[in-house]
């Protein structure tokens, strides 16, 4: 194709990527971080940019930026932690359901897209692999599209791939996607988990994180049967379910007998496994779209946070003024699961050190979930049922599985505060 670069070892972006230009790329194991590494070495040369991504390990990102860049997301996830820590990360707050249309408006970055995808087939067409999700919304409004083609992407099913035409330059990779950090769920999360287990009925479809306390779900689940998934994220634990004929999808309302998915953050194996087992990957219009999610009557949510506080509102993005987290798909799902659904379940340890996570107000004033689109706070200590009670009600039963050594002091300030 005329006009393409290919070349192995280096790319110069500065043709394709000019002042004042918008750029995003893709999260997470889909991160061409080849490309998104060039950038960075080039930027300063190429002038002022704005740049979109959302989860990164690309510890390039966790530091310094060049001079020029602003760097932009839904959130805090990976190591844009440290950037918001040093005061180097501009987050838009929204829905994960709200970015396709943003990028239809042009209020997100799109004039450059940065891609990770698949060798071509016999006809020449890519796959976004394991990165579907805003990805794919965003491609109609880039005009300018740069893909590291990396040999070890899977082709996945589920989106219509790409011709190579539609990219005015790529380079050829042959590296391992990076694998999810991972830390094996210790003792109080397992405990969360048998708890919001014991929630989960045979049938229903969950949507579910990604993190320690998320995979001790996964494991708890090992007894149920017919689940179903639908879920802007999967991890191996959900492969593992249907290995173990757990997850089946018999009895979903759509997509039957298919696990619907935008993202794969897991291992090798996992990656490595998904020509065989029946996974589709769809854009965020699809996956967190009001209207499909509303079709899923069994739907059960279940997200994690930071804190409570005794009305159920929940944070999950900030924490001492730094961004950790991100509303990211939390509210779409929990709102669709609390209205449409089967239930929506907030999930999370009952201290963070020393300190208890449910608390009279929200220490940060950031809520991510609102308390009418809460049906259950599970911690290690139970399950509090929220729907359907009044307000002193729902305090009572927060209080009642917060950390034992806080429980006198949430009474009191309950009491107080009436």
């Amino acid at each position: 194709m005329s006009g393409r670069t290919k070349d192995r070892l280096m790319i110069d972006l500065r043709p394709y990527i000019t002042a004042g230009s918008g750029v995003w790329w893709g999260q997470g194991s889909a991160d061409p971080t080849p490309l998104v590494n060039t950038l960075l070495d080039q930027a300063e040369e190429i002038g002022p940019l704005r740049a979109f991504t959302g989860l990164t390990w690309n510890e390039r990102l966790s530091d310094d930026l060049p001079p020029g860049l602003t760097m932009l997301s839904y959130g805090g996830l990976g190591e844009l932690r440290s950037l918001s820590r040093n005061g180097l990360l501009d987050v838009i707050p929204c829905h994960y359901s709200s970015l396709p249309r943003m990028f239809a408006r042009g209020q997100l970055p799109c004039d450059v897209g940065l891609l990770q995808v698949s060798t071509p087939d016999d006809e020449g067409m890519v796959s976004l692999g394991v990165g579907v999700e805003y990805v794919a919304d965003a491609i109609p409004h880039t005009p300018i599209l740069i893909a590291e083609i990396n040999h070890r992407m899977p082709a996945t099913r589920g989106t219509p791939r790409l011709p190579l035409s539609s990219f005015v330059a790529t380079i050829e990779t042959d590296r391992p996607l990076a694998e999810a950090p991972l830390r094996r769920p210790d003792q109080i999360e397992r405990a969360i988990a048998a708890n919001v287990a014991d929630l989960i009925e045979d049938g229903d479809t969950i949507q579910i994180g990604v993190g320690s306390l998320p995979d001790a779900v996964l494991a708890a689940l090992s007894g149920h049967h017919d689940l179903g998934v639908h879920s802007g994220m999967v991890t191996d634990g959900v492969v593992d379910l249907i290995d173990q004929g757990v997850v089946t999808g018999a009895r979903k309302e759509i997509d039957r007998g298919v696990v619907v998915t935008g993202a794969a953050l897991g291992t090798t194996r996992m990656y490595d496994r998904l020509g065989e087992v029946p996974i589709e990957f769809r854009p965020a219009s699809y996956t967190h779209s009001p209207e499909v999610l509303a079709r899923l009557g069994s739907l059960v949510s279940i997200n994690a946070a930071l804190e409570v506080d005794l009305y159920g509102q929940v944070g999950a993005e900030v924490r001492g003024g730094v961004h950790v987290g991100a509303l990211g798909g939390q509210v779409d799902f929990s709102r669709a699961a609390s209205l449409t659904g089967a239930r929506s379940i907030i999930a999370l340890r009952s201290e963070l050190g020393s300190e208890s996570t449910i608390n009279l107000r929200l220490h940060d004033g950031v809520v991510t979930t609102p308390r009418v689109d809460v049906d259950a706070v599970v911690t290690e200590h139970g399950v509090a049922l929220l729907a359907g009670c009044t307000v002193a009600e729902r305090a009572r039963r927060l209080i009642d599985v917060a950390a034992p050594d806080h429980r006198d002091r949430l009474m009191r300030e309950q009491g107080d505060s009436r």
